[in-house]
């Protein structure tokens, strides 16, 4: 069911019964990104899935950064009265993840950081950023997205899946240019938060793509030891999108480790 608060200002997806699980998109997404973990996790749990500022449907009121998104889910949970929920994020997802931990520590029962880092850019990465974001400036976003998001994927899927591949193109399609280059300022401001993944008392999951261009292997790797207590899944020949390129794995590992963090 979809749902808005805050005279409309606030839109999620809310289905489904029990322990609740938060699952948040990531940079040129919406809700609909995790639709396939949507049906089939509302059958053991609540699913809350937002559209976070800057979606198609979702105006943004300023600078956004991963602190306002996370006070924007945090007040979706606050409506709902839910006080204890796994939060688990897609890419810039994993850093609102990151970032609702460190603000509301109380709400967590669980942390998931699906092809996410809790790293902040590198200045190399901040450059390619910023050269992005002079080419949608220039151009216009639809070039930049049908020549980058096709690169969040393997190569293998797409080869054997182009429809799908498409149809995620479309998806970043319903952003504006104006919010696509606010989620990169954020995500360029955005500060390290290796500090969570080593004080946080919850178990945390990694998914990670051995083909991922966008959060590399090799920077995932040295945080899975951080936590008390890691679930780390590694998926050969799937780049940045696990829930799409191998979603019935990907659906059977979020069910486990949900079940898992109620224990």
């Amino acid at each position: 069911m979809r749902k808005t608060i805050n005279n409309g200002t606030h839109i999620y997806h809310d289905e489904g019964n029990g322990p609740v699980v938060v699952l948040i998109h990531g940079f040129a997404e919406n809700a609909g990104l995790w639709d396939l973990q949507r049906s089939y996790l509302r059958q053991q749990y609540r699913v809350i899935i937002p559209d976070l500022p800057g979606t198609a449907d979702v105006t943004t009121n300023g600078p956004l950064s991963m602190e306002s998104m996370a006070a924007y889910v945090y007040a979706i949970l606050l409506a709902e009265k839910i006080d204890k929920a796994v939060v688990i994020g897609h890419s810039m997802g994993g850093y609102v993840a990151l970032a609702i931990a460190e603000k509301y520590p109380q709400l967590l029962l669980g942390l998931g950081l699906f092809h996410s880092t809790a790293t902040a850019d590198t200045e190399e990465k901040k450059e390619a950023r910023r050269k992005s974001i002079r080419m949608m400036q220039e151009y216009g976003s639809e070039t930049f997205l049908r020549q980058t998001l096709p690169n969040m994927f393997s190569q293998r899927f797409k080869s054997g899946q182009p429809e799908r591949v498409n149809v995620y193109v479309q998806m970043g399609m319903l952003c504006s240019a104006p919010s696509l280059i606010a989620y990169y300022e954020a995500m360029m401001q955005r500060p390290d938060r290796t500090s969570i993944l080593k004080n946080t008392t919850v178990p945390v999951l990694f998914v990670i793509g051995k083909d991922d261009n966008a959060v590399p292997f090799d920077i995932i790797l040295p945080q899975i030891t951080l936590p008390r207590t890691s679930s780390i899944h590694i998926f050969e020949e799937v780049g940045h999108m696990g829930m799409w390129e191998v979603f019935e794995q990907s659906n059977v590992i979020l069910q486990q480790f949900i079940s898992f963090c109620q224990l």
